[in-house]
Formats: structure tokens, C-alpha cells, sequence
């Protein structure tokens, strides 16, 4: 018998290789079912398989330092009611002290106040004065004068005036009540959960208060703003209205400032009912730390005090570094 004409069989080199990379994935799934594996249509090398990995993985960011306190330290003795400390870049709390209690905040409440204003207004917006406050700190504010924003913000946060802060509020579209208005719903959004605002000034108000915790989360958000950092660090100045017939000379009521190396503000508040109250930032030796203290016989000492105690007795150290033995934070 001849031999039979078989069909002539070509397999091109391409599919010699899927064939055998078909032959490969079900050898390797039938050993590790559990496993997902791709199969690629077009191989890649290792050398670009890497090359690839290289571009897309970003430097992982190296965790800020902890601070942590020696063993056997004495905590300070503050009159104080309220008391949070936190290192900023960690958010770590470093000593606490009745920090969900709530107390009035009296003139801290103007934090929040140019937290609002700056949402809704530019800088260079010119405002008129139209309530005239004489009660408590104020600039001296006319009526019918018209000022720029900014000028205002000064007059809030550097001599802490209850007039410019009123005028803050009075001219927010939708006006006075809404302003305050805003400043309940921002203070959610913050997760201020221990808070409640009645008045922009911080007039006192059984139904107007805060705490030493809410406080801190609020100064550490306003500090990001470049505008509020950069007022609040700032000892004194002289602002005008936009027609340069009233001149005001604004002067910053914490005293902290210029004396304390790497205390940039942030806001003093004083009521009798509030007592003396201090947030204040400090930066030393590459750390920031925050200070709020709430109803103090004596805040500025009292914060001169808890500055010394932290920046004496903690050391920051990398988060890898710390153990279970470590002091504790």
C-alpha cells in the first residue's frame, strides 16, 4: 500500500510559544487553584517588567517623628479648665486636660469667623460698616465706612475688635443670621462635634461654647490658610478705610508675640465668664506644636509654662524607632 497524503501542518513560531504558554497556566493552575494569573498577549521582559514597576511605584513618604515624653516627669500644675496640647505634624496629643469639657471660648470664636468670611469673600471686597459695636474690644469703626476685607480681618484677629467681626457677619449675603448660620455648618464639617456658635464676636452665651479639642482641630485648619497664618503672626498694624480718611491702629492683645522664639500666635479670648484664654503655635528645633488653654488665671504664664515642660522634657522620635518599651507619648 502507498502511503497516504497527509495535510501538510505549519505552526508558525508565535503560536508554538501560546501553545505552550496555554500548557504552562493550566499546569500552574491546577497546582495553586487558589491563585489569579494573568496571561499576557504580549510577553513582557524582566528588564522592562521593572523599568515599568520603577515608574509607576512613587517614593513611599517617610511618617513625621512621634513625640515622646521621658519617664518621671512631673506634669505641670495650670489653673487652667482646659488644656490640649498637640504636636501638628503627627497630630499627636501631648498632654490633655478636661479637652472635651465645654467652657466659652469668648474671642476664639474669631477664628471661625474668618474661616467664613474667607469662603465667601476676595481680600480686595470692600464692606460697609453698618451696626456701630461699642461693646468690648473694638477699632473704633464709623458708620457708613467702607473697608476691604482684609482690612477687617486684621481688625478681627490682630486686635481682636468685636466691631470688625460684627461687620464680618453683617454684610455675609443672606446676612447676619446666616452668617452664624454658616458657622454651625463649617464647625460639622470640621467634626467640631462639641461646639455651637450664637454670635461671631464671642459675646457670652450659655448656648455659645466649645472645647479645648475642638479648639485645637480648629486653629491647626485655620493655620493652613496663608492669609490666617500669616495675620495672626502679626504684632501690629495700622489699617484705613478705602478713602483714607480713617486711620486704625491695630495692635495684637497676645503679648507672647515677638517675646517666645517660634510663637506665631494663633488667638486670645477673655470674657469673666470665659476667663483668659491662649491658642498659640510654636516651632522650635523643626517641630510645631499647638497650645490651647481655656479658662486660665493667668494664660500667658501658664502657656510660657506648658511651652518650657514640653519642649524640655519630649524628644520626637521615628515611628520605626518605637517599641512597646518605649516612654509613652
Amino acid at each position: 500500500m502507498g502511503k497516504k497524503n497527509l495535510p501538510e501542518i505549519k505552526i508558525s513560531f508565535k503560536k508554538l510559544v501560546r501553545i505552550f504558554q496555554i500548557s504552562l497556566l493550566v499546569i500552574t493552575l491546577s497546582l495553586f487553584p487558589g491563585r489569579k494569573i494573568s496571561l499576557l498577549s504580549n510577553p513582557i521582559t524582566a528588564d522592562n517588567t521593572n523599568q515599568t514597576e520603577k515608574k509607576n511605584i512613587e517614593p513611599e513618604s517617610v511618617p513625621p517623628p512621634i513625640p515622646v515624653l521621658v519617664p518621671n516627669v512631673l506634669y505641670p500644675e495650670i489653673s487652667a479648665q482646659g488644656i490640649l496640647i498637640k504636636d501638628l505634624d503627627s497630630g499627636v496629643v501631648m498632654y490633655a486636660k478636661n479637652e472635651k469639657q465645654p467652657l466659652s471660648p469668648a474671642s476664639t470664636t474669631k477664628i471661625m469667623t474668618a474661616l467664613v468670611t474667607l469662603d465667601k469673600f476676595n481680600l480686595d471686597d470692600v464692606l460697609t460698616v453698618n451696626t456701630v459695636i461699642n461693646n468690648g474690644r473694638v477699632m473704633n469703626l464709623t458708620h457708613l465706612e467702607k473697608l476691604t476685607v482684609e482690612a477687617l480681618l486684621y481688625g478681627t484677629l490682630v486686635h481682636s475688635a468685636n466691631d470688625a467681626a460684627y461687620t464680618l457677619a453683617e454684610n455675609y449675603p443672606g446676612g447676619y443670621a446666616a452668617f452664624i448660620s454658616e458657622m454651625n455648618r463649617k464647625a460639622k464639617e470640621l467634626g467640631l462635634t462639641d461646639t455651637y456658635f450664637t454670635n461671631p464676636v464671642g459675646f457670652d452665651d450659655e448656648n455659645h461654647y466649645s472645647t479645648a479639642s475642638d479648639l485645637a482641630r480648629l486653629a491647626s485648619y485655620a493655620l493652613s490658610n496663608k492669609v490666617i497664618a500669616k495675620i495672626v503672626g502679626t504684632r501690629a498694624i495700622t489699617v484705613s478705610d478705602i478713602s483714607y480718611t480713617y486711620f486704625h491702629d491695630l495692635k495684637n492683645v497676645n503679648i507672647l508675640l515677638g517675646k517666645i522664639a517660634g510663637l506665631s500666635g494663633v488667638k486670645t479670648g477673655y470674657t469673666e465668664n470665659a476667663g483668659e484664654i491662649l491658642i498659640s503655635e510654636v516651632r522650635k528645633n523643626g517641630h510645631a506644636v499647638l497650645f490651647v488653654v481655656l479658662k486660665s488665671s493667668d494664660r500667658f504664664g501658664e502657656t510660657v509654662r506648658l511651652i518650657d515642660w514640653v519642649f524640655n522634657n519630649f524628644s520626637w522620635v521615628p515611628l520605626s524607632e518605637i517599641t512597646p518599651s518605649s516612654p509613652k507619648i
